[in-house]
């Protein structure tokens, strides 16, 4: 299987340490290349219950490392909306860059790198109905899906939302 990488545009504000928003959103197509693709409801739910180290990078780029799932750094859910996640921002050049990009409103979206594990066409449409995912990314360029949101939120509401976080997966 060949490692595929979406993106989508999303509006950017900063206010703190934290990056939230979707990486990817259900239901809205976008086209690649010579095809159309949309995600399904439930694309991410294996991936995401397996437990497996999922990324989170800059530009797909792994030697750009802003967090992981495995030390609770990236949150990841799926919601009635799409791939919905929460990064806290390490104290980092590229974070403090991504901080700076934010802060003017120059983040192109977000992105992410899977496997296609299950899909279905319908003529020129492909939608994802199950994905095995490797990481999110933020794009500060063109992303493929402009349906994506991120946005920094302060570092002192931390607590109070990891703990909603935590209620509502």
């Amino acid at each position: 299987m060949t490692l595929e990488r979406r993106g989508a545009a999303g509006a950017v504000s900063a206010k703190g340490r934290h990056l939230v928003g979707y990486a990817a959103r259900f239901g809205v197509q976008t086209n690649i290349g010579s095809f159309r693709e949309r995600i399904a409801p439930g694309a991410f739910a294996a991936s995401l219950a397996s437990g497996r180290d999922i990324l989170a990078l800059v530009d797909h780029d792994p030697k750009a490392l802003l967090g992981r799932t495995r030390s609770g750094t990236l949150m990841l859910k799926e919601d009635a909306d799409g791939l919905a996640f929460d990064l806290a921002l390490p104290d980092t050049r590229s974070a403090a860059d991504l901080l700076a990009l934010a802060e003017r409103g120059d983040i192109g979206g977000m992105s992410f790198g899977f496997v296609a594990r299950e899909d279905h066409w319908t003529g020129d449409l492909r939608e994802l109905r199950a994905v095995e995912l490797h990481e999110i990314s933020v794009v500060q360029s063109w992303p493929a899906y402009e349906q994506t949101t991120v946005a920094v939120r302060a570092r002192h509401a931390e607590h109070d939302l990891r703990r909603l976080w935590l209620l509502t997966v």
